[in-house]
């Protein structure tokens, strides 16, 4: 290789490491974004499932009002699902008197909530199936769970399902079998949520 040819060279490679740079600060502004995920409580669910000897008890709850935050990068997550226990109904006007009374204590424990801090498992565009660790408060208290769910997620919505099993019975609630009727120990809980996204800079922990 010549001189001239060597001086050629070093010129084309001159804006190479500027190139670099601005593909680092491309991944670290694209990393520090944080997600922001808005429920919209018109198209959110949560219900669920009771079996019992006869039949299967199916009702509904309704959730607040709410927005999750979630850093995709560290799979860090905040912010809270929050239920109206009050709100809970079967559809049997008798069944749902007794439920809110001997059971959820719904005057004394008027909301059931869920506090994710992480995602375990990559959230990508498109579907995932992933696991949310986080605290679930019922019946004034604080229990660690860890739930499955199946997220999608696009440039302007998302969508989640989740299913898991409260062992009430267990976590201090009443069952209310009798003589005639005997209902199991837990109950099987559905949630669907869909929402807006919105991104944001996340800040700086030190800050």
């Amino acid at each position: 290789m010549g001189p001239i040819d060597r001086v050629n060279m070093t010129k084309s490679l001159r804006p190479l490491p500027f190139i670099v740079l601005l593909i680092i600060a491309g991944c670290a502004v694209a990393q520090a974004q944080q997600t922001t995920l808005q429920v919209d409580l018109a198209k959110t669910s949560v219900r669920f499932t009771l079996d019992a000897a006869l039949h299967t008890v199916h009702g509904t709850f309704q959730a607040k009002p709410t927005a999750l935050q979630f850093d995709a990068a560290s799979g860090r997550m905040s912010g809270e699902i929050v239920v109206d226990a009050k709100s809970g109904e079967t559809g049997n006007s008798m069944r749902d008197r007794k439920m809110h009374k001997e059971v959820l204590e719904s005057e004394r424990y008027p909301q059931v909530s869920f506090r994710p801090d992480r995602v375990e498992g990559p959230v990508t565009m498109g579907k995932s199936s992933v696991r949310v660790h986080g605290m679930l408060t019922v019946h004034g208290v604080d229990r660690e769970i860890t739930v499955p769910a199946e997220i999608e997620m696009a440039t302007d919505h998302w969508s989640a399902n989740v299913h898991f099993t409260v062992p009430y019975a267990k976590w201090g609630m009443k069952n209310p079998s009798n003589f005639f009727l005997h209902v199991s120990d837990s109950v099987e809980i559905d949630l669907s949520a869909t929402g807006a996204v919105f991104q944001s800079a996340a800040k700086n922990p030190g800050q």
